[in-house]
């Protein structure tokens, strides 16, 4: 296979929602769930997040555990994984958690909808830019790329139409959902899943590996694909 194994892992209420209506980027794990997800990436070669996440969340994909990061690095790793940004247009902010948290190699995924002053203002911050020819990124393409770059192991951290595109295209090896005891409501609260949707005779089979409860009143769901 020249692609790695993929897994998705995002943490939703009861309802379905994995943020607020406000999109800010809404706590939602427990404190039991954060160390899991710490745990995740610290085993993860990269970190995927999609545009929405990357240009509104400024998310540092990086492994807050120290113990966790000097493992990594007796495995002769880097202390975090390959940071990766997959937009059909990019605009980041030089301040940007993304680019300045770290040590860790970056990586983004484009398109010719970003300006050649932004892709020149990346390459000069050390980032790997690559641009793909079409209307949208190529995600196996993409997930190649990363392949031969020495990902083995590539975490999907979001948002719903990155996870929604990357499951769409049968790119998705695992979906790990933990289930928060909470409500947050919203017709235009974002879900697991976004994009255009699928009609019923389309839907994506899943099969439920494991359940686990937490202390908290939350599940963690692990599923195949």
């Amino acid at each position: 296979m020249n692609r790695p194994y993929v897994f998705i892992n995002v943490a939703a209420t009861a309802d379905g929602k994995i943020d607020t209506f406000e999109r800010k980027g809404s706590a939602i794990s427990s404190k039991q769930d954060k160390q899991r997800v710490d745990e995740l990436r610290a085993g993860a070669d990269a970190v995927i997040v999609g545009g929405r996440t990357l240009l509104d969340e400024s998310p540092k994909l990086t492994v807050k555990s120290e113990a966790l990061r000097e493992g990594r690095v007796r495995r002769g790793l880097s202390p975090n994984p390959i940071k990766v940004g997959i937009a059909s247009s990019v605009d980041i902010h030089p301040d940007s958690d993304f680019l300045n948290a770290g040590p860790a190699r970056i990586v983004i995924f484009t398109t010719n909808r970003t300006s050649k002053e932004q892709v020149d203002f990346l390459r000069k911050r050390g980032v790997d830019v690559y641009i793909h020819d079409s209307e949208r990124v190529h995600l196996l393409q993409a997930l190649e790329t990363l392949h031969e770059l020495g990902a083995r192991r590539v975490m999907i951290e979001g948002g719903g139409t990155i996870n929604f595109e990357f499951l769409r295209a049968g790119l998705v090896d695992e979906l790990m959902i933990y289930i928060a005891p909470m409500i947050f409501g919203g017709d235009h609260a974002p879900t697991l899943a976004a994009g255009t949707g699928l009609v019923r005779n389309e839907a994506i089979a899943l099969k439920l590996e494991k359940v686990e409860t937490h202390e908290d009143g939350g599940l963690l769901l692990i599923y195949k694909l």
